[in-house]
C-alpha cells in the first residue's frame, strides 16, 4: 500500500469514528472477521484437499499430479494451523513476584479493583525508561489473553508513587470495560498477523506465497482501519488515571517522563559513555542514574525540553498522541511540574537495591565490547587533540574546527569559542565555523547570534536549512530582557520554509534515487569512521555495516551517505524502527538514509555494491 492510500485510509476511518463510534468499531470488528475467515477457508480448503487426496494415492491412483497436490494441500493446512497457533517470545527483563515486591503488587491489585480490570499474570522488570502492558494472544488467533506488565527500573527512579501509579493506571486502562476488551482483542489480532507475516516471510512454498500475498494486501489495510481505535484508547487510558490520580498527577507524570527521558538521552548516556576515555572495563549506569533521576533537571534544559516537546504534533508514524494534545484531553496545562522528590523504587521493597546491581552487572556483560571500542576510540581523540593544539599557531580552519568537535567530544561543556572565532580570523566565512560559533552564543546574547546565524545563510546553501531553524527558535523564545520581534521572525520564517523545501527536494533524491548509482567510497577520516564505528558497536543488533557517499544534485558540496545494516534475527517492523534512529544518532558529517538488508536491496547486493563493509560484530 502506497502511504498516501494509508494516510488516506486513516483519516476515512477517523472521520467514521467520530461521526458514529458504534458503527465504526462494527466495521472493525467486520474487517478483523475477514481476516479470520481467510485463515478458516484455508484451514478447510486444506483439509478438503488432504481428505479427497489421500484415498486417491492410497488406492493405487498414483499420479505426480496428485502427489503434488498433496503436498501443497499440506502446506496449506500447515500455513493455516501455524496462523491459528502463533507463538510469542517471553517478555524480556527480570520476572517479580509478590513475594519479592509485595507493596507494587498491592498498588496494581487496589488499580485493577478500582477500574474493573482483568488479572496481571506476570510483572517484569526491564532496564527501560518506559512501562507497558503487553497482551499477547495466548493461543494465537483461537483467542485468550495473558497479560504481562513489564517496568523499567529507570522510570522507577525518575518518577514518584503516585505519578508512578498513573502511568500504570494509564497502562492497565487499555485493558478496562468493554471498549478496553475490544481494543486489547484487536491490539491482539494485529500482533497475531504480524508475527505470522514474519514467520511466512522468508518459505518459499506455494501455501506461504498465498498467505503472504493476502496479508501483505491485508495488513496494512488492517493498520489503517484501526489506527483511529488505537489513538482513541490512549486517550481514554490518560482519562482514566485522571480520574484516579487527578488530572494534575496524570498530567505532571507526562510532563515530568518527557522531561527526565530527554535528559537521559541527551545527557546521561553521552556523559556515562565518555567515562569510557578513564578504563577499558565498562561502568554499570543505574546506581549513578538513580542519584541524578532524584534530582531536579536545570532549568534551562527542562524549559527547552517541554519546549520542543510541545512542538511535536500527532503524527501517523505511532498511536501514542502528541504531549500537547494528551494533556489538553486531560484539561491540564502543560507547564513544568513540581519534581519526584522521592523516587517510586519502593515498591520494589528491599529489592531494590538487588535489581539495581543486577541490572548494572547485565549492562557491562552486554555492552563489553562497544565500550572497549569507545574506550580505543576515545584515547585516539585524545592523541590527535595533542597533534592539533601543538600545531595550533599554523593550523587553517578546518583543523581548528577539527580540534573544537573533538574537544566537544570529551568534554560538551568546554569553551570552544575562542577556536571558533581563531577559526574565522583564519577563514571569515568558513560555514562550519559559524555554526559552531552560533552554538556558542545560543542563548546568550539574541543580536550576535543572529549576526552568525546571517552570516552563516550568506555562506551558503549547505547549512541554510540549519541556521533557518535556530533562529526561528530563538526568535520564537520568549526572554524577559528582550521585546518581540515581528518582521525578523517573520523573515527567517520565510527563509525556513524555502530551506526545508530544498531539504526535502534533497532528502527524497537520497531516499528515491536507485541505491547504488551516484556513489563513491565514504570520506570519513579516520577519526570519524572511529566513532561511527564504537557507535555501531555500542548498538547489539547490528552485524554489519556498509557506509558509501551519495551525490545529491540539490547540494553538490553536501556530504550526504547511505547506510546498508545487517540486523539478522529481527521483524521488519523493528528494523525499520532501528534504521530511523540510526538516522538520528549516527554522528556522520552529514545526513544519511539507513536501509537494512532484506528484499530491496538484498544482502547480495550491498556486498557487490557498497564496496567492504566498515563494522563487523565480533562472531558475525
Amino acid at each position: 500500500m502506497e502511504q498516501a492510500d494509508f494516510v488516506h485510509m486513516v483519516r476515512v476511518s477517523e472521520q467514521a469514528s467520530a461521526h458514529d463510534s458504534k458503527a465504526y468499531r462494527r466495521s472493525v470488528a467486520a474487517f478483523a472477521a475477514l481476516g479470520y475467515a481467510w485463515v478458516v477457508g484455508c484451514l478447510v480448503l486444506a483439509t478438503c484437499l488432504v481428505a479427497w487426496l489421500v484415498p486417491q494415492l492410497l488406492h493405487g491412483r498414483f499420479r505426480f499430479g496428485l502427489l503434488w497436490g498433496l503436498i501443497a494441500a499440506l502446506g496449506l493446512l500447515w500455513a493455516s494451523l501455524r496462523a491459528l497457533w502463533v507463538r510469542f517470545d517471553a517478555p524480556e527483563g527480570v520476572l517479580v513476584t509478590a513475594q519479592e515486591a509485595p507493596a507494587l503488587f498491592e498498588a496494581l491489585e487496589r488499580i485493577r479493583k478500582k477500574i474493573h480490570g482483568p488479572p496481571i499474570h506476570a510483572v517484569y522488570l526491564d532496564d527501560e525508561f518506559n512501562a507497558c502492558i503487553r497482551q499477547t494472544p495466548r493461543w494465537g488467533l483461537l483467542g485468550g489473553a495473558v497479560n504481562t506488565l513489564t517496568l523499567g527500573l529507570p522510570l522507577l527512579m525518575a518518577l514518584d508513587r503516585q505519578r508512578l501509579l498513573a502511568v500504570l493506571t494509564h497502562e492497565y486502562g487499555h485493558l478496562r470495560g468493554d471498549h478496553g476488551r475490544f481494543a486489547a482483542w484487536i491490539y491482539r489480532t494485529r500482533l497475531s498477523w504480524l508475527r505470522l507475516h514474519d514467520s511466512v516471510r522468508d518459505d518459499e512454498n506455494i501455501a506461504s506465497a498465498a498467505t503472504r500475498a493476502f496479508l501483505n494486501w491485508y495488513f496494512p489495510r488492517f493498520a489503517a482501519k484501526t489506527f483511529a481505535l488505537a489513538r482513541q484508547d490512549e486517550y481514554e487510558a490518560d482519562r482514566i488515571a485522571g480520574r484516579l490520580l487527578g488530572a494534575d498527577v496524570a498530567t505532571a507524570a507526562l510532563v515530568e517522563i518527557e522531561v527526565k527521558g530527554a535528559w537521559l538521552q541527551q545527557k546521561f548516556w553521552g556523559d556515562h559513555w565518555r567515562t569510557a576515555a578513564m578504563s577499558a572495563m565498562p561502568t554499570g549506569p543505574f546506581q549513578a542514574m538513580r542519584a541524578h533521576l532524584n534530582q531536579a533537571p536545570a532549568a534551562g534544559f527542562a524549559s527547552e525540553a517541554l519546549r520542543q516537546a510541545l512542538a511535536r504534533v500527532s503524527n501517523l508514524s505511532d498511536t501514542h498522541p502528541s504531549l500537547r494534545d494528551r494533556v489538553s484531553s486531560l484539561g491540564g496545562e502543560a507547564v513544568l511540574p513540581e519534581w519526584s522528590g522521592r523516587s517510586a523504587l519502593a515498591l520494589l521493597g528491599e529489592q531494590a537495591d538487588r535489581w539495581i546491581t543486577h541490572f548494572d552487572k547485565q549492562w557491562c556483560k552486554d555492552n563489553a565490547s562497544g565500550w572497549k571500542l569507545h574506550h580505543a576510540w576515545l584515547g585516539r581523540v585524545q592523541e590527535r587533540l595533542k597533534v592539533l593544539a601543538a600545531a595550533r599557531v599554523q593550523s587553517n580552519a578546518s583543523e581548528l574546527v577539527e580540534e573544537a568537535s573533538l574537544r566537544r567530544q570529551l568534554d560538551p561543556q568546554a569553551d570552544l569559542r575562542p577556536l571558533y572565532e581563531l577559526a574565522l580570523q583564519r577563514s571569515a566565512e568558513h560555514p562550519a565555523a559559524l555554526q559552531g560559533l552560533a552554538r556558542t552564543l545560543a542563548g546568550g546574547d539574541r543580536t550576535t547570534y543572529l549576526q552568525v546565524l546571517q552570516r552563516l545563510w550568506d555562506a551558503g546553501a549547505d547549512y541554510r536549512w540549519w541556521a533557518a531553524r535556530s533562529a526561528v527558535d530563538e526568535l520564537e523564545t520568549p526572554r524577559p530582557d528582550r521585546l518581540h520581534d515581528a518582521a525578523a521572525l517573520k523573515l527567517w520564517r520565510e527563509r525556513r520554509k524555502r530551506a526545508k523545501e530544498g531539504e526535502e527536494r534533497a532528502w527524497e533524491e537520497l531516499r528515491d534515487t536507485p541505491y547504488f548509482s551516484q556513489i563513491t567510497r565514504h570520506d570519513l577520516s579516520a577519526f570519524e569512521l572511529g566513532e561511527v564505528q564504537a557507535e555501531l558497536g555500542r548498538c547489539k543488533p547490528v552485524a554489519r555495516a556498509w557506509l558509501v557517499c551519495k551525490t545529491l544534485r540539490e547540494f553538490p558540496r553536501r556530504r550526504a551517505y547511505l547506510a546498508f545494516v545487517e540486523l539478522p534475527g529481527m521483524a521488519d517492523e523493528d528494523r525499520f524502527e532501528l534504521c530511523r534512529w540510526l538516522e538520528g544518532h549516527l554522528s556522520l558529517p552529514g545526513p544519511v538514509l539507513v536501509l537494512w538488508a532484506g528484499e530491496s536491496p538484498t544482502l547480495e547486493e550491498i556486498r557487490r555494491g557498497a564496496f567492504e563493509p566498515i563494522y563487523s560484530a565480533i562472531g558475525a
